[in-house]
């Protein structure tokens, strides 16, 4: 039997029965595109993306094929913007199929050590800005995250040759600055060879091996230890430890407070209070990225500050796994705050603290309140950031409600989050918009939200320097002028520049950082001022 017949026979397969079956035990099939990168319509590459295809059918996916030998475009990018450039129905139809592709293998020869001019053109072309990544002024950002990608490459140079003397060019530069710079991660690469001088009985074992690795579709694309480690890696993006520190460091200022007034230090509540605000913390991050995942998959402007984490947009985790982990997240705030209550004692101004706190969190975007929809989402966050977090802190260590401490030391610490999370707005703006999220941002423009931030810089040095001349609080507010105001002035300097620049919905993450670390001093202060 000819090679071209091994693989037409593989090809002809039915793919129908698996289809239904994977239906019908009631889960979506794996979407696999086999791109075949060969210039020749025949050849022994047809024959191996026939034999995975046949494959993956057997393993229940559903398998669309692109050969790039069939296509007719320009492979050279001849504009200096390759968005420009006009498209050719082939290419748009190739962007179709990747972005409904899961999984996306790539068969092709191994010449001169790395990828045919074909494929090559083929990748300059469909892999455009604005398609598979997002070019902006701070650099570049996946668009095709969330896939899987596969390599199966024919090569005349023995294998190992190719790996330990030559160190696998084509395969490095296809998986990491070519497939991975637009976010799809390779898994598995599988070469063979060599193929000159190979005898019909060594390619059929290797068309039998093609198939075997379509087959292994069945328990996932990825193995189990890679799975574990990718999932693992996408909770730890998705809960987006960054911005945990601050609330922390508000619970702390409000526990010394309590003690300051009075009271004396209590390990057992701290801790479960902490671990309480924690898991709070978790379910309204998750909500967020539930509950905001239309206004992220327009936006553009995404950042370490902004956008969310993305993981939903670049299908690293499923709705399914986020509503589990905000159910997870509130189940176990619930017992850290059953243990709480149980180590303080009857409280009703503790529970109330905490409930409160509870609602204006998840609130900001969860539904009925969604508060930032309405406007009221950077007061919520200010809120909670400041009083909400440094009145539990109070509270869990004994502290009346009544004190003027807890309210005092929340008022310039409210005040000085205000300019962060209004500014964070600016880059969403116009995904924002379209999405129907009412944030200030988007109320008042840039540079009614510049305005509310320079105000809020102001306020909230004023407000500090004012209790550090009051005698109560002299002794907490010590020395903070001179990291306050310099660093006023610095963000207010700042946003003048940005009101004048008026350059509309970009990424600003210098001015972000100015921002969110001019918080810092709100907190760190007056805690080392109690210690």
């Amino acid at each position: 039997m000819s090679l071209e017949l091994v693989g037409s026979a593989v090809r002809a397969e039915p793919a129908a029965a698996s289809r239904e079956a994977a239906r019908g035990a009631g889960a979506d099939p794996l979407k696999v595109l086999i791109i075949v990168g060969h210039p020749r319509r025949q050849s022994l590459c047809q024959a191996l993306a026939g034999a995975y295809g046949s494959g993956a059918r057997r393993a229940g996916a559903e398998v669309r094929e692109l050969r790039l030998a069939d296509l007719s475009f320009d492979l050279n990018v001849h504009s200096f913007d390759p968005v420009v450039q006009a498209v050719e129905g082939s290419v748009l139809h190739a962007r179709a199929l990747l972005a409904w592709a899961d999984h996306i293998v790539f068969v092709y020869p191994t010449w001169w050590g790395t990828t045919p001019a074909l494929l090559k053109g083929f990748l300059d072309r469909v892999l455009a800005p604005g398609f598979a990544f997002a070019d902006h002024e701070h650099g570049f950002a996946p668009l095709l995250g969330g896939r899987t990608g596969e390599l199966l490459t024919t090569m005349d140079t023995p294998r190992w040759v190719y790996r330990w003397i030559y160190g696998a060019p084509g395969h490095k530069a296809m998986a990491r600055p070519i497939l991975g710079f637009c976010g799809i991660e390779v898994v598995r690469v599988t070469s063979f060879g060599a193929v000159k001088g190979s005898s019909l009985e060594e390619r059929q074992a290797w068309l039998a091996h093609a198939q075997r690795r379509g087959l292994q579709l069945r328990t996932g694309v990825r193995t189990r230890p890679r799975l574990i480690l990718s999932k693992a890696a996408a909770w730890l993006q998705a809960l987006r430890l960054q911005f945990y520190p601050m609330a922390w460091l508000a619970y702390w200022l409000g526990a010394l407070a309590a003690t300051q007034a009075g009271g004396t230090f209590q390990s057992a509540p701290f801790w479960w209070g902490l671990a309480c605000l924690f898991f709070l913390e978790v379910a309204a991050v998750l909500t967020n990225e539930r509950f905001d995942v239309e206004t992220d998959r327009y936006n553009r402007n995404f950042g370490p500050f902004t956008g969310g984490s993305r993981v939903l947009i670049e299908r690293k985790l499923s709705l399914r796994e986020i509503h589990c982990g905000i159910a997870a997240a509130l189940v176990l705030a619930a017992a850290c705050g059953a243990a709480l209550m149980a180590a303080i004692g009857p409280d009703p101004f503790a529970l109330l603290a905490l409930v409160l706190l509870a609602v204006l969190a998840l609130g900001y975007t969860a539904p009925p309140l969604r508060l930032s929809y309405r406007g009221l989402g950077e007061l919520d966050v200010a809120i909670t950031h400041s009083l909400g977090v440094v009145l539990c802190g109070f509270a869990f260590q004994g502290g009346a409600w009544t004190a003027p401490a807890p309210w005092l030391l929340s008022l310039p610490l409210c005040l000085a989050v205000l300019p962060g999370i209004t500014l964070a707005g600016l880059p969403d703006h116009d995904a924002d918009r379209l999405a129907g999220n009412g944030t200030l941002a988007v109320r008042t423009g840039v540079r009614g939200a510049c305005l509310i931030a320079a105000n809020g810089t102001a306020l909230a040095a004023a407000a500090a320097i004012t209790l550090a001349h009051t005698p109560a609080f002299q002794p907490i507010f010590a020395g903070i002028q001179f990291g306050v105001l310099p660093h006023a002035t610095l963000l207010l300097a700042m946003l003048a520049a940005h009101i004048r620049q008026n350059q509309g919905a970009r990424r600003i993450d210098g001015l972000m950082a100015a921002a969110l670390s001019y918080v810092l001093w709100f907190v760190l202060i007056p805690i080392v001022n109690l210690m």
